[in-house]
């Protein structure tokens, strides 16, 4: 009886994570009128479990044109619930795209800006070492006093431009200090949502020896298109063992020999009295006395 017991409270548990799943899904579909398709997929879902119990108890008397509708009805209702818990676990597998194509988009923001911040700096440094350049080459071609002082009069001709170009690396050098702390969150959203697909990825590798976009996702639709099918039919099955197993044990005890009383066993005070009118109390009564004054006067008048 516990293990009956257990198999009903497994399958309502079930049925009702599943009529859950399947509501908000439906919800997710229907969303302008959320309070109804609550109230329609619960009652249908409580349908549903009644109408598989009453089945499985009268199908050998129920007119076939119930047992062929019910049945019929079940097995939609079935289908819708399993496309409920489709499009709840189609709906959180995609709110973690969103939230990871988010989070890529702001990455590869960042990632734009210090790259631009890099090239100044490399176009600045590049200016300044064709200035030192020019500089060496006057130095160069020189082998008195004047070159030399061409040559520093050239650098000093150069120190406005020198003096704006550090400043531009400088600033560029700390846009990309800025953008690295701005990003460094962002960041770590990134490495938290791989993390989350890590095991996707495990079950694309090993599908499909492949793992990319395409791939990811059929991976999850397989990996919810195998919950989706064991999902609300156990739940089913699961009431329809507790009703097999339930009449097993009604037949059990129906069948059952009743044990034999023996004659040291019977306790004459369960025995009901025998109903009597009043002519039949009074005649019983005179018998009674009767038998009394015979056996009284046997004993005192022996033969």
């Amino acid at each position: 009886m516990f293990f009956i017991g257990l198999l009903f409270c497994t399958a309502f548990a079930l049925s009702s994570i599943a009529a859950y799943y399947s509501i908000v899904g439906l919800i997710a579909i229907f969303s302008s009128a959320p309070i109804s398709i609550a109230i329609m997929g619960g009652s249908l879902e409580v349908a549903k479990l009644v109408t598989v119990s009453w089945l499985y108890r009268n199908w050998q008397d129920a007119p076939k044109i119930l047992k062929y509708y019910f049945t019929i009805a079940v097995v939609v209702l079935m289908l819708i619930t399993s496309l409920g818990i489709f499009g709840y676990l189609s709906k959180a597998h995609s709110d973690q795209n969103l939230v990871g194509g988010d989070v890529h988009a702001q990455i590869a923001i960042y990632d734009e800006k210090i790259k631009t911040e890099k090239e100044n700096i490399e176009a600045n440094r590049k200016a300044l070492k064709q200035m030192d350049e020019g500089v060496d080459q006057v130095l160069g071609r020189s082998t008195d006093e004047k070159g030399a002082e061409k040559a520093v009069a050239m650098r000093k001709s150069q120190q406005k431009e020198r003096s704006r170009i550090q400043n531009e690396i400088s600033q560029s050098q700390k846009s990309i200090s800025e953008l690295n702390d701005a990003r460094s969150p962002i960041a770590a959203e990134i490495r938290k949502v791989e993390a989350e697909v890590g095991p996707i990825k495990y079950i694309a590798a090993l599908i499909y020896d492949d793992v990319d976009s395409n791939i990811l996702d059929k991976s999850v639709r397989f990996v919810i298109i195998l919950l989706v099918l064991v999902f609300d039919p156990m739940a089913v099955l699961l009431i329809v063992a507790g009703n097999y197993n339930l009449n097993l044990l009604k037949k059990s005890h129906k069948f059952a020999p009743e044990p034999q009383m023996t004659e040291s066993k019977i306790n004459m005070t369960s025995i009901d009295p025998i109903p009597m009118n009043k002519d039949e109390i009074t005649n019983a009564t005179t018998l009674y006395h009767r038998e009394e004054v015979s056996k009284n006067t046997t004993q005192n008048y022996p033969l």
